[in-house]
């Protein structure tokens, strides 16, 4: 059987690239096709060397590594060693379902005379069925990120959470938000963001209308009254620059313990304060409140208490 080590490049060049294309895309990275034909051309040249055994430890999984980590480096440019990981991962990945496309049109193909020497796949198989294994790739991981991604905003961007404040209990709607870092300078305490309108079925409307006087300092004196006297102790001055907002300072107070309702499970978490939003988290009302990873993701001092599903 006659191998032409130009169709060799070739194949392996259009792969490379489409490969190389296909993870860009979904990791939304600018694409420099100047780059990818390099890199892809790289990888093209790897595989004839292999193939014609010029390079003899061509079955060395260091050396395959360190091709990946070039090919991906000259493709992408990442600027930092955490993106350059993420890229070789989705790189892998890509990879693994281009291949199994490959195979499987190979399969209902049959093509009488192919062969693998060295790692490489070599044979009478027309370019196009190489190339149309890749197309075929692109669309199916296309697909499933995009559903995987869907799935992901939808399920896991949301939880319920109650809160338990002064023998009074409300529940609402939050995002998982992991930009906020929210936490009280004094005890550490995470921080979740609550709309003002949401909370006046837990606080007195003397402190909600007020929230700018008492966080200057300015207390109205009608809080000092006896029925409103208990929430003095359980406020705290938060500063932020987010919200829209730099330099600010939000009003929040210490609950009793929030319930967390997620996936069918609950989790109560102790020692959190509640930072009281005078304005809308959500134009579309599609949520009330802010919670950080780190308050879904737990502590030592936070438990599950109830498996719903169980």
């Amino acid at each position: 059987m006659t191998i032409y080590l130009d169709v060799v490049l070739v194949e392996n060049l259009c792969m490379n690239y489409i490969i190389l294309f296909a993870s860009g895309y979904i990791l939304k990275i600018k694409i420099n096709h100047i780059r990818l034909v390099l890199s892809a051309l790289l990888g093209g040249i790897y595989s004839i060397a292999a193939y014609i055994e010029i390079i003899q430890i061509y079955s060395n999984i260091i050396l395959k590594i360190i091709l990946s980590i070039v090919m991906v480096y000259l493709a992408y440019n990442p600027k930092t060693i955490k993106i350059l990981i993420k890229e070789i991962i989705f790189f892998y990945l890509t990879s693994f379902v281009f291949g199994g496309c490959a195979f499987a049109l190979l399969y209902f193909v049959k093509p009488q005379e192919i062969l693998m020497k060295n790692g490489v796949y070599v044979g009478t198989y027309p370019l196009k069925i190489a190339v149309l294994g890749g197309i075929v790739g692109f669309v199916i991981i296309t697909i499933a990120f995009y559903f995987v991604k869907t799935k992901l905003t939808k399920k896991d961007m949301y939880c319920e959470i109650t809160i338990d404040f002064e023998d009074k209990y409300l529940k609402t709607k939050a995002l998982i938000d992991t930009g906020n870092m929210l936490r009280d300078p004094i005890t550490s305490m995470p921080v979740i963001i609550v709309e003002k309108e949401v909370l006046k079925e837990i606080l007195p409307n003397t402190i909600l209308d007020n929230l700018n006087q008492i966080i200057g300092g300015d207390v109205p004196k009608e809080i000092y009254e006896d029925k409103n006297i208990k929430y003095i102790t359980k406020f705290r001055v938060i500063p932020f620059t987010s919200l829209g907002k730099q330099n600010g300072l939000l009003l929040g107070f210490k609950s009793n313990k929030i319930i967390i309702n997620k996936e069918q499970e609950e989790k109560k978490v102790d020692d959190v304060i509640i930072g009281i939003y005078d304005n809308k988290l959500s134009k579309r009302d599609q949520y009330s409140a802010l919670v950080g990873l780190d308050i879904i993701e737990g502590s030592d001092k936070n438990e599950f208490i109830k498996n719903i599903s169980g």
